[in-house]
């Protein structure tokens, strides 16, 4: 008896735990400043096929600096992402009047259900790789800007082994 009520008392602490930092992320949006810059990407080209390598932060996460229309932005690599995310700052250091968006649009995201307008990013730049008229979305929370699979999938491929991530065009 007294191990099944330890096993319910963990439970529902593991339970509190999760809870608590979902309702902070959802609250407080994705946070990671302590991850001060982007792991340099290596570069290569093999037959013909040029790719960059990114290595993961500690977390487990890959970051990248992409250029898009003109702007420095940095972003989170989100396979489960639909679109390109930005957030409110880097979508307005890009060029979008956020006074113009229409938010009426909704996302499901990790935290729940955000309010998004739909935007087209005239050009978006990975190193030498260049994709223009990508479908993007501008949030109205602050955080990190995702690169979702409206990116990835006009990529030739991409791969995430040992820790690295490379993309291929």
């Amino acid at each position: 008896m007294l191990a099944w009520t330890i096993r319910v008392i963990a439970l529902w602490g593991a339970i509190g735990t999760v809870g608590y930092l979902l309702l902070d992320e959802w609250t407080n949006g994705p946070t990671f400043a302590h991850i001060a810059q982007d792991a340099q990407p290596e570069s290569s080209s093999l037959e013909g096929r040029a790719s960059q390598t990114f290595r993961a932060d500690p977390s487990g996460h890959y970051f990248l600096t992409a250029d898009v229309n003109g702007s420095s932005i940095r972003f989170i690599v989100d396979t489960g992402a639909t679109l390109v995310s930005l957030s409110a700052n880097d979508a307005e250091a890009a060029g979008f009047d956020l006074r113009r968006l229409d938010y009426s649009h909704r996302s499901h995201t990790a935290n729940g259900i955000a309010r998004v307008a739909r935007v087209t990013i005239r050009e978006l730049r990975i190193g030498p790789a260049v994709f223009r008229d990508v479908d993007a979305s501008v949030r109205e929370k602050p955080g990190v800007s995702l690169l979702g699979m409206a990116l990835l999938s006009r990529l030739q491929s991409y791969e995430i082994r040992d820790g690295k991530l490379t993309l291929w065009w």
